[in-house]
């Protein structure tokens, strides 16, 4: 019998094809009606612990996650199971990162609120709409794994911005242009912008609370285009309604979606987009065939290129199992 793959979304007729030359491919319904599957794909909604893994039994040989978070799979109960996670880490780098720097001069350049006053007033009220000038002004990024270097390389060479960057686990770096910092604190008490780019886990999570805030710079912005958890969402409100921060932008929230009544979706200087940072035609697309690539890999035997928790590997499939 060939192996099955279960897609919880649906996936590009091309890419489909690909998988069907060697396996059978269900998409959408629950995984709980199929038979077995060898492979699950799905997004940041389902939770993958180690119940939703036992329940799909020893046939299950890989947790497929596309784009670069896997923060809803437990890597540790997959790699005791034995389960590679494989993901796309370099296919929403540069969408991801576009994003970010237009969600920054979104805010920065007061285009929400000049939207919402176009369309509800007759004025046209110039002195309240005054935005910030990015040349020159410190950018603070937090997290320079492959999304972060390449917001800082588009805002100090593009719109020359000095940026400082925060990373514990990159050590010394030396990149031309940008200078780091080994201290958050002291990248947010200098920073006219920060800019979040580290992944959800537990040291990060809530990374940005309320002190963190108040050590940034009164009227400066946070843009969040990682995960909503990094930041306290009901401090960042806070902090926006007493006029510490100019501004916010997110693509992020916690929980997601934002209930209707987020204070966040009704401010005018707060920017909000619903999770899309990465999700351009040719981001999406690279991240479908990447998946596609390394589950094929794996159908032949071979290591796929992107194991998030490498201990799992060979895993079962050196069991046979």
């Amino acid at each position: 019998m060939r192996p099955l793959i279960w897609y919880e979304f649906p996936v590009d007729d091309a890419n489909r094809q690909r998988l069907e030359t060697v396996a059978d491919v269900v998409i959408g319904g629950s995984v709980m009606d199929v038979r077995p599957p060898f492979a699950v794909v799905i997004g940041s909604v389902i939770p993958a612990n180690g119940e939703f893994m036992d329940r799909l039994g020893p046939q299950l040989r890989v947790i497929a996650r596309p784009g670069i978070g896997v923060d809803n799979v437990d890597l540790d109960a997959a790699t005791q199971r034995g389960i590679p996670v494989i993901h796309t880490p370099d296919a929403p780098t540069e969408s991801t990162a576009e994003h970010a720097v237009a969600l920054l001069m979104a805010v920065a350049k007061r285009v929400v609120t000049g939207t919402r006053f176009l369309e509800t007033n007759a004025a046209f009220p110039r002195a309240e709409m005054f935005g910030t000038e990015l040349r020159d002004r410190v950018l603070g990024v937090v997290g320079m794994g492959r999304i972060g270097r390449r917001v800082a390389e588009i805002c100090a060479l593009g719109l020359k911005m000095r940026v400082l960057a925060y990373d514990p686990f990159l050590g010394e770096l030396e990149i031309p242009g940008i200078e780091f910092t080994a201290d958050l604190d002291d990248l947010l008490a200098r920073a006219d912008m920060v800019t979040l780019h580290v992944p959800l886990t537990p040291h990060t999570r809530r990374l940005i609370g309320a002190d963190q805030l108040h050590r940034m710079k009164r009227g400066s912005y946070l843009v969040n285009a990682a995960r909503g958890p990094v930041v306290d969402e009901q401090a960042l409100i806070r902090a926006l309604q007493e006029g510490h921060l100019a501004g916010a932008a997110l693509d992020v929230f916690d929980p997601e979606p934002p209930a209707p009544d987020n204070p966040l979706l009704r401010m005018n200087n707060v920017v909000c987009t619903p999770h899309i940072a990465s999700y351009t035609e040719r981001g999406a697309y690279a991240m479908r065939t990447g998946i596609v690539d390394q589950l094929l890999q794996l159908l032949s035997g071979e290591r796929p290129r992107y194991i998030v928790n490498p201990d799992a590997w060979p895993g079962r499939f050196a069991q046979g199992a």
